[in-house]
């Protein structure tokens, strides 16, 4: 990989892993899961790696346990962070760590509660925040591990369940442009879905 464009392509980073591509998804999720990297191909990944399975010699239920694994891990750093750390780690001018990205998380946190740590899991960059944005904001351990603990399953079963189910269509495997088509879709719909709501709500305001 020499270029953003390659790390952003799933299929392209999974062939670079060669032998040790369940430990380059494992890496890749537990990153982006809150270790404050959210520029990776976090569901494309997963998503991309159930489809090619049998080429990359993976069977489901590793790739699952692993997956599920680095993604509650990486949740786990990123509490600890924030709990630990909070603002003093985000700068208005940053690249990577801009403070609008975490008060996009916060915002999130605090509209949703404890069901932003899995609602937040299907939402790119805002899922790398959310874990911080939580111990920033004081949330009991306890109930953060529970809930992370749904997120990361739901997060990584919804995924791979994608890629299974294509995969299992003669011929998908060699059209992977329609899937990553599919995957961005499926990852930018609650974007989508927060902004009709909150466009909803603006405008009933006004009305009134």
């Amino acid at each position: 990989m020499n270029s953003i464009t390659d790390i952003l392509d799933a299929e392209a980073v999974l062939s670079s892993f060669g032998p040790w591509v369940l430990a380059g998804v494992a890496l890749i999720v537990f990153i982006e899961s809150g270790v404050l990297f959210p520029f990776l191909p976090g569901d494309s990944l997963l998503v991309t790696a159930a489809v090619l399975r049998d080429q990359l010699n993976l069977s489901m239920p590793t790739l699952i346990l692993v997956a599920i694994t680095a993604a509650f891990l990486g949740d786990q750093v990123g509490f600890f962070l924030g709990h630990k750390f909070g603002r003093r780690l985000f700068k208005d001018d940053a690249r990577v760590l801009k403070t609008k990205h975490l008060h996009a998380a916060e915002d999130f946190f605090e509209k949703r509660g404890p069901l932003a740590l899995v609602l937040g899991r299907f939402v790119p960059i805002v899922r790398t925040y959310v874990p911080l944005a939580a111990g920033t904001a004081g949330m009991r351990y306890r109930h953060f591990v529970v809930w992370n603990v749904i997120g990361a399953v739901t997060w990584v079963l919804s995924m791979t369940m994608v890629g299974y189910f294509l995969g299992n269509i003669p011929g998908i495997a060699d059209s992977i442009e329609g899937i990553m088509l599919l995957i961005i879709f499926i990852s930018v719909l609650p974007i989508i879905i927060q902004a009709i709501i909150e466009r909803r709500k603006k405008n009933k305001a006004e009305t009134a």
